[in-house]
């Protein structure tokens, strides 16, 4: 009897490898059951640290915990097994030093079975992802708008609008592809230097408010289908009303349940008592 084939993760590798081909589709998860309903479709799920502010109501990424993003990785590895994994590394768990970063990234890894990491800095991190590589830690790079660093951004402002900022925007792109990082995140930036660095560059960009240039494209998941209220960024684009038809969904039961139409027999555990008594 033959054994069932089985399925090979997409890996960082051939995610690299993607570089100028068919667009990656990316999205984020942070569960099982939304890994499991993505899985076959993209290319890459993200265990973004922006679950603090979807699953946790905080008002930045800036309270996520190393545990918590080990946490969420393990299930999103529990519910798929095609997609390439990448794990967010939370803000103050890779700045204070390349070997701290290194520990923590490798207690991801090892705890969650991740294909790699995702760290967010532009040239003051290229060292550090270069030491991560060298010892066997895929990085995925984050530049652009950085959410872990909005306090000293000023904001979550689009980048690159001054002759300065791009050529910084551009530098750190050169800088984190050249450290060994197999991909680049780029968010929130003007469409022509997005364009620029993806040319410029030689491994895959995913952009995200940046330009339908990039090799790839993201989405936080519940802002795509429409989870949450009526502001979402510019860059989104809804593709489903998930939050309508839940809301439609819980009137519909909150009725039943006033009208006692709910539960009904085919939901109840009855005794057949005839059957009790010929026994």
């Amino acid at each position: 009897m033959s054994k069932p084939a089985t399925i090979c993760r997409v890996s960082a590798p051939a995610i690299r490898s993607r570089k100028g081909g068919t667009p990656l589709v990316c999205l984020t998860a942070y569960s099982a059951p939304m890994a499991r309903m993505l899985d076959e479709v993209v290319d890459l799920m993200l265990v973004g640290d922006s679950l603090g502010m979807v699953l946790y109501g905080m008002d930045s990424t800036l309270g996520v915990s190393l545990d918590m993003m080990i946490n969420h990785g393990k299930a999103v590895m529990r519910g798929s097994e095609r997609a390439c994994v990448i794990v967010d590394m939370p803000f103050g768990t890779t700045e204070e030093s390349r070997e701290v970063a290194f520990r923590n990234a490798a207690r991801v890894m090892r705890e969650t079975g991740c294909s790699g990491v995702k760290i967010e800095g532009g040239r003051e991190m290229a060292e550090t992802i270069g030491f991560l590589v060298s010892r066997g830690i895929p990085v995925m790079g984050h530049i652009g708008l950085k959410p872990q660093s909005v306090n000293t951004l000023g904001g979550y402002r689009a980048r690159g609008r001054s002759d300065t900022e791009a050529q910084t925007i551009l530098d750190d792109a050169v800088a984190i592809a050249e450290a060994g990082a197999f991909a680049i995140v780029v968010e929130g930036v003007i469409e022509d230097i997005a364009r620029s660095i993806t040319e410029t560059i030689d491994i895959p960009t995913i952009g995200i408010g940046a330009s339908e240039a990039c090799d790839g494209q993201i989405l936080v998941t519940e802002d795509m289908i429409g989870v949450f209220g009526d502001k979402v960024p510019k860059f989104v684009e809804r593709f489903g009303d998930v939050a309508g038809e839940t809301r439609a969904a819980v009137n519909a039961y909150a009725d039943a349940v006033r009208q006692r139409s709910f539960p009904g027999h085919h939901n109840l555990f009855k005794l057949n008592r005839q059957r009790e008594i010929a026994r």
